[in-house]
């Protein structure tokens, strides 16, 4: 049993170890080749065996990368460091030049200067002086501009590079992250994996009977609402609304309310999640679908859903604790068509927050539904 394990720790660390490259070309070879692996992986069967392929060899690709990108960061610092002092010699010798200048604004003029020559010759020299003090001034001037515009084009590369190297560094923990979800979710076990899938399928499906039947998914403005309790976010916001969700196709205008259920809640406990932080993330979902897991962690946060019975009892004990829930509505208690925030009770009807509905945010549960539209309730835990 213990060799077992062994081979298999072994089998794990050799699939995600990254082949070295010592040449910007060999990093250049090795990057096209990741990516043509990850563009054949995707056109194969969708099996657990291949989205953890795919999973691989994307963590291979980042991680390269990510190497490439260090590379020309520290070259791009030896080239600042020498035109730093370039610029320090530059401005060194423009100072003497500024100091044989001030000697001849003593002079009344640069005529003058020359007219108080001794004879032609003293004058002709004093003119030629003058014409190669000119042109050393000028062509100082115009290195000691050329170099302060390098510097500081340089300078904003290397602002660039080190803001294009944190985002690949937090994609590789996006992908390591994915990566362990799946099989977590999964305990490595393809008809789960297949199982997870026809659920994110007949999920999907039901989002989309509900927009359907409400008109569609119109992108609209200045829909978020913050507040003391929280913020208020719909789907269809134009800031997230034609985004899509983790690594599928799937816009948040059509699926994503869920998603924004999450992140109010979120938002009520006091974490800065906005809709399109978790959709831009590919490890809260399903790999390849818009199918959020029950349980995720990333963005600094845990979020935990357990469903419960419905019934009033199981609301009012959450929100009156302070805990608002998130509601499923039709469909049925496995596929609900639509996710709504409970906030809070006035006058013994429920507030919501619908992340579908125009200015859907601290809404009579009655405006839009009744009761008896909810078919799931999802306690929420977020840490």
């Amino acid at each position: 049993m213990k060799k077992l394990c062994l081979a298999i720790f072994l089998c794990l660390i050799a699939a995600t170890q990254v082949q070295a490259c010592s040449t910007e070309q060999e990093c250049s070879d090795l990057i096209k080749q990741y990516s043509d692996q990850i563009t054949k992986l995707q056109g194969q069967a969708n099996t657990l065996k291949n989205q953890v392929a795919q999973f691989d060899a994307q963590i291979k690709l980042t991680t390269l990368k990510i190497t490439d990108t260090e590379d020309k960061i520290n070259m791009l610092g030896g080239r600042i460091d020498q035109l730093e002092v370039s610029l320090a010699d530059l401005n060194k010798a423009f100072s003497s030049r500024a100091v044989e200048t001030y000697k001849l604004s003593k002079f009344e003029n640069n005529f003058s200067f020359i007219l108080s020559a001794n004879d032609i010759s003293d004058a002709v020299s004093r003119f030629h002086y003058l014409q190669k003090i000119q042109e050393e001034d000028i062509s100082l001037l115009l290195k000691l501009e050329d170099t302060q515009t390098l510097y500081k084009n340089q300078k904003q590369s290397q602002e660039d590079l080190q803001k294009e190297l944190q985002k690949q560094k937090s994609n590789l923990s996006s992908q390591k992250i994915a990566k362990n979800s799946l099989l977590s979710a999964t305990k490595n076990d393809e008809s789960k994996y297949q199982s997870l899938l026809a659920q994110a399928k007949a999920q999907l499906s039901a989002f989309k009977n509900f927009v359907t039947s409400h008109g569609g998914s119109s992108i609209l403005s200045n829909q978020t609402k913050c507040d003391s309790w929280g913020c208020y976010y719909n789907q269809r916001d134009s800031q997230w609304g034609n985004m899509g969700m983790g690594s599928s196709g799937v816009s948040m205008a059509d699926a994503g309310c869920l998603v924004s259920s999450v992140a109010m809640v979120a938002s009520h406990y006091g974490k800065n999640i906005k809709p399109s932080d978790i959709a831009g993330n590919s490890f809260p979902f399903v790999p390849g679908t818009a199918y959020m897991y029950q349980s995720w962690s990333g963005l600094g946060i845990v979020v935990t859903r357990t469903p419960a019975s419905v019934s009033e009892s199981t609301i009012d004990n959450e929100i009156n604790a302070g805990r608002p829930v998130i509601v499923g509505l039709y469909g049925s208690f496995s596929y609900p068509q639509h996710f709504i925030v409970i906030k809070g009770k006035d006058g013994g009807g429920y507030i919501m927050n619908d992340p579908f509905l125009e200015n859907g945010g601290s809404r009579h549960l009655t405006d839009k539904y009744t009761f008896s539209n909810i078919v799931r309730v999802d306690k929420i835990s977020v840490n």
